[in-house]
């Protein structure tokens, strides 16, 4: 008997979690294919979810009906949140999770989930017909039909793992590849590929650690959830939260790593991909940075129920051997014993200038591509594309408009936005920089941004959804002076508290609000402005190194042209934007004294 789902999800980690469950929400039979489904959101790398715009990103996937942010809440070891310092705009929430429990909850999610089955297998290849894919073969030669299909296949196309100048395929370490799926993506659907890498840190045993010799690293005595529907106080009440430590590398780490550079993975021509720049190799950092004499090392639990403890910081491609010594060098792991060594995986992904905004691929119909295979790197950043794949893959199955979110009203929208319109040549990370709306779009209002599209799509219930327009009414209400308001219990889980909160970050923000949208519009009317072919990137110190070099190796005629470089920011086109209409003063200002 022929099998046939509506959508069918080829992988389950967190792009493809998000993927399915969205997908069975909206009511469609749905497939998800992994090829081992003990490995289902695994976090093979830091067992953290969000950070800088990460954490918002998390919000951002809550409020519309996804999983991410109540996991994380059930699995989460420490909470922070980060640059509470600073101004509420960049507030990010993190959380350190244990890595089992997170897997274990997740899948637990998916199999319990209406319309959604699970399939322990390997996806070969798709079946196209007039340019639409319309199914899947798995390993035993089964076609399996679908209206469409969403391909969340993380590090696993093509996978080859390098352990100094070993190398070997792997999607992840004792995890096989997928190593059939690339020619299809290719033959099949036309799409180009590329590679890109990545490295993992090693695994230390918590008893061999001398934790006196590092600085303690505590979670928010009174923490963030990151769930708009947990239940916050009895969550509080609950919650145990472990401390991480920090420590340094010093001078003769970076003799160990330096005097052995060629045994490395990362240098030794066998990974010619690129890395994530701004999670790098050790090697990479010490190379790149020859100036410093240390670098962080965030030392990190695991689990509650495990001694493994994650080296954050300390990735690396050199072989066993030398990772034993590098990591024994440093203060606090003189006698650490290793329980997983590092390692660098190299992999397939798809240019993502080959997908529309709706990230259906403009090749061929009906495929949807979502998480690594775009080239982008992060949990977090996989999940929001997972979400987003999931729902337009569901949409276009019940002819329905897709779901495009604006670079105004999300940071998934700067996302998707960033990668489908300037491609990359480096795998992507989200940061609150990246966004020239970071003082609207902020953690703390992903609920009032993008709930009713959660709704919409019925990723969020009726119920729930008539609570949060009380607290709606009750922002408008105590925003006007007005005293009568819904109570705690009637707009549970929201709160008179989380009212006062809002509007009082509202009330500090709305002047800045006003000049961030007057500045923006001045952007974008000066998109063809001219660039002088002398100007001079380097004499602008609030440009980063990255953002000089990338500038001049381009030399862009005009702003238009400049916004699209690659990694180049929002925040970088204003600045540019500034100076060059000084220079046009100053020069204007010469000539008429002349």
């Amino acid at each position: 008997m022929e099998r046939t789902y509506q959508i069918i999800v080829i992988g389950a980690g967190h792009a493809g979690c998000e993927a399915s469950l969205a997908c069975a929400r909206m009511g469609l039979k749905t497939l998800v294919i992994t090829l081992d489904v003990d490995s289902i959101a695994r976090m093979p790398c830091n067992p953290a979810i969000g950070g800088i715009a990460k954490g918002q990103m998390v919000r951002e996937i809550d409020a519309m009906g996804g999983e991410m942010g109540l996991i994380t809440d059930c699995a989460g070891l420490q909470f922070k949140m980060l640059n509470s310092s600073r101004g509420a705009a960049v507030w990010s929430p993190r959380a350190q999770c244990d890595k089992e429990l997170y897997s274990v909850l997740m899948s637990k999610s998916l199999q319990n989930q209406p319309n959604l089955d699970i399939l322990q297998s390997e996806a070969i290849s798709f079946v196209v017909e007039n340019k639409k894919v319309c199914g899947v073969k798995i390993f035993t030669g089964e076609i399996i039909k679908a209206d469409a299909v969403v391909v969340t296949t993380g590090t696993f196309l093509n996978g080859t793992i390098h352990l100094g100048k070993m190398y070997f395929s792997g999607g992840r370490f004792n995890e096989k590849a997928a190593s059939y799926l690339s020619k299809s993506l290719v033959e099949d659907c036309g799409l180009k590929l590329g590679r890109f890498k990545t490295t993992t840190t090693p695994r230390v045993n918590t008893l061999s650690i001398d934790y006196s010799k590092m600085t303690t690293q505590l979670g928010d005595e009174k923490p963030k959830s990151f769930s708009h529907f947990t239940d916050v106080e009895k969550w509080r009440k609950n919650l145990k939260q472990l401390p991480c430590w920090l420590t340094y590398t010093n001078q003769l780490t970076h003799k160990i790593v330096s005097d052995n550079i060629g045994f490395s993975s990362i240098s030794i021509g066998e990974v010619n991909s690129k890395s994530p720049r701004y999670c790098p190799a050790i090697e990479e950092k010490i190379e790149r940075y020859p100036e410093k004499t240390s670098h962080h090392i965030f030392v990190e639990p695991e689990g509650y129920n495990t001694n493994e403890v994650y080296l954050n910081g300390l990735y690396t491609g050199l072989p066993f051997d030398l990772q034993q010594q590098m990591v024994n060098s440093i203060a606090g792991l003189e006698n650490a014993r290793v329980i997983r060594y590092g390692y660098a995986i190299e992999y397939d992904y798809s240019s993502p200038l080959q997908i529309k905004k709706s990230l259906e691929t403009k090749t061929v119909e009906n495929l949807f591509l979502a998480g690594q295979i775009n080239g982008t790197t992060g949990y977090e950043e996989a999940a929001a594309q997972g979400f987003v794949a999931g729902v337009n893959a569901g949409l276009k199955v019940l002819e329905k408009d897709p779901l495009i979110l604006e670079r105004n009203e999300s940071y998934i929208g700067i996302l998707i936005d960033d990668i489908t319109t300037r491609g990359m040549d480096e795998p992507y990370r989200m940061f609150t920089s990246r966004a020239e709306y970071r003082l609207s779009i902020r953690n703390d209002n992903a609920d009032l941004r993008l709930m009713s599209i959660g709704h919409s799509l019925g990723l969020v219930s009726d119920m729930t959804y008539k609570k949060f327009e009380l607290y709606k009414n009750a922002l408008t209400a105590m925003y006007e002076g007005k005293k009568d308001c819904p109570s705690d219990e009637e707009m549970y889980p929201w709160s008179i508290e989380k009212v006062k909160e809002e509007i009082d970050i509202n009330k500090k923000y709305r002047g800045y609000i006003e000049i961030q949208n007057r500045t923006a519009s001045k952007v974008k009317k000066s998109e063809d402005c001219k660039i002088p072919d002398d100007f001079d990137y380097n004499s602008i110190d609030s440009f980063s190194c990255e953002t000089k070099q990338r500038f001049l190796e381009v030399r862009p005629q005009t702003i238009g042209q400049a916004a699209r470089i690659y990694a180049i920011k929002p925040s970088d086109i204003a600045i540019l934007t500034i100076h060059i209409e000084k220079q046009k003063k100053e020069r204007r200002q010469k000539n008429n004294k002349n």
